[in-house]
């Protein structure tokens, strides 16, 4: 078999299981918040940039319009087919085909390139391919640094990425230590075409700087804020840092991408193509590196750090394969079996709970809390027993929750219905402290849907309603085990527009008169 043959059918096996874990599977806790980015249309968003949204909208309406977990992830299904095929690109520009191949495969066999960024509807999977693409145009324009074509190919590139995640920043710092570090690129620096790249790539984030100037620069602060903390070294933060990363790489593609770095680190002004690829890691891990050692830091943020070093471990597995052909070859079987393994086993976990402690018949090893696959099911079973309840499209009436992704969940559990989700969370609402006005709310009634025995819950809000009555509570099974409880409370008439850092409402203001308390069906069960 050809190595293009080898890749296209690399290309075609993955997104035939990618499209299958995509439509076997409910939407997770940010994917259903997510979908609501395409309801609330915007420049950006408090958490993301607006790539998320675009390639979201373009699955539905390939899909004709239709909503669904598969027609909210396709768009991102098939980025990432475009993605594995410019992982083979960039590195068979410096290695050679086969080389590239491997590349490729290997990116598909870690748990979250594999998995995750390239099934579900997160942004990381737009960020992989437009990193990716940016890579590449680099390369391209690196060979011919007098021909503008290219640089302006890397301009559209990056500012793909940057509108797909704010990591994107580290793109050119990669590039400016490159040509800092090659004497034989330094030239590029007095040519127009770096400089033309920049300004494109920044003309096209600029969509995003102006949502952030008119919203108090709110998700700049926010994602900002997230690397900042307390200069006091936390080992155990570290160790869990680099206990993600072996998780959501894989280990034998982790140790062989670290051995790689610190190998070829050492010898960075042997081979042109090897110190390239490595000033695009080490910046991104340097960084989260020392964010990782003074406090949390999530193992996904850091894995465009690795992403340069895939085409030198497909170098090596190239050179491995080609001295013993059939260990070389019974390798590359195992690594193929272990994603597809996990991604079966995801799905008959998500349908049927045998992992669950309660269930009968079931193994008894997670409890609900701990099973990934919970936030994934049971809100279509919320909603058939709010509309059952007549709690659906009332006038006057919204729905809330103290979560901003069990607002999220229970909005794409009712879409199809008029009545509006929020989320009153005292201290992280996200994007729905944007959506929508909150005076429009006062004097409405709400239903707080309260998850998990959060019997305290309610005396939160008080302030901010005429009253607030249980209305009862339901259980949601999985295979016979309860994976989610559901109180629900009938909060009358909202004094003033909700706002966590504002002044609440004085004692007084909570007697409406003429306000009765709804006593009737549908609201008793």
């Amino acid at each position: 078999m050809t190595t293009r043959r080898a890749l296209w059918g690399l290309i075609a096996v993955s997104t035939l299981l990618h499209l299958l874990w995509a439509a076997s599977m409910g939407p997770g806790n940010d994917e259903a918040y997510h979908y609501l980015f395409t309801v609330h249309r915007d420049w950006s968003y408090f958490d993301h940039p607006p790539m998320l949204a675009l390639v979201e909208a373009f699955g539905i309406l390939a899909s004709g319009g239709t909503v669904s977990a598969l027609t909210l992830r396709l768009g991102f299904v098939v980025m990432f087919a475009g993605s594995t095929w410019l992982m083979a690109r960039l590195t068979e520009r410096f290695y050679g085909p086969k080389a590239g191949v491997l590349a490729a495969f290997a990116l598909n066999v870690t748990a979250y390139h594999g998995l995750a960024a390239s099934t579900f509807a997160l942004p990381d999977g737009p960020l992989l391919f437009f990193w990716l693409l940016t890579l590449e145009r680099v390369s391209a324009a690196l060979d011919a640094p007098e021909k503008l074509g290219p640089w302006i190919g890397v301009g559209l590139a990056w500012g793909g990425a940057l509108l797909s995640k704010y990591h994107a920043v580290f793109l050119p710092a990669g590039v400016l230590l490159y040509i800092v570090l090659d004497p034989s690129a330094r030239s590029v620096l007095r040519r127009p075409g770096p400089y033309v790249a920049a300004l494109l790539g920044l003309l096209l984030f600029t969509p995003v700087i102006w949502w952030n100037a008119t919203h108090d620069w709110a998700s700049f602060a926010f994602q900002g804020g997230r690397a900042i903390g307390a200069l006091r070294f936390q080992p155990a933060s570290l160790g869990l840092y680099l206990l993600g990363q072996l998780a959501y790489l894989c280990p034998w593609v982790w140790l062989g991408l670290v051995t790689i770095l610190v190998r070829r680190g050492l010898r960075l002004f042997e081979d042109a193509h090897d110190r390239f690829l490595i000033c695009q890691s080490v910046v991104p891990l340097a960084l989260f590196t020392a964010v990782a050692c003074i406090r949390t830091v999530l193992p996904h943020w850091t894995l465009v750090g690795f992403l340069a070093l895939f085409p030198m471990l497909g170098r090596r597995w190239a050179e491995r394969l080609e001295a013993n052909p059939i260990r070389g070859r019974r390798r590359i079987m195992l690594m193929a079996c272990v994603p597809m393994l996990v991604g079966v086993l995801a799905i008959v976990e998500a349908r049927t709970g045998f992992l669950l402690n309660g269930r009968p018949g079931g193994i008894g090893l997670l409890k609900a809390a701990r099973d990934p696959t919970v936030d994934m099911t049971g809100w279509v079973e919320v909603a058939d027993e709010l509309k059952r309840r007549g709690l659906l499209d009332r006038p006057n009436l919204f729905l809330f929750t103290s979560t901003w992704y069990h607002s999220g969940q229970l909005a794409f559990a009712t879409r199809k219905s008029s009545t509006p989700v929020l989320c009153y969370s005292p201290n992280d609402r996200r994007s729905f402290a944007f959506w929508g006005r909150p005076e429009d709310r006062v004097g409405n009634d709400a239903i707080l849907v309260s998850v998990n025995s959060r019997m305290n819950e309610p005396n939160g809000f008080r302030h901010w309603f005429a009253s607030i009555e249980p209305m009862g509570e339901f259980k949601v099974t999985r295979g016979g085990a309860t994976i989610r409880t559901i109180h629900l409370y009938h909060c009358t008439h909202q004094l003033k527009p909700f706002t966590p850092e504002g002044e609440r409402p004085a004692a007084s203001e909570r007697t409406v008169a003429d306000h009765p308390p709804i006593d009737t069906p549908p609201y008793r069960r």
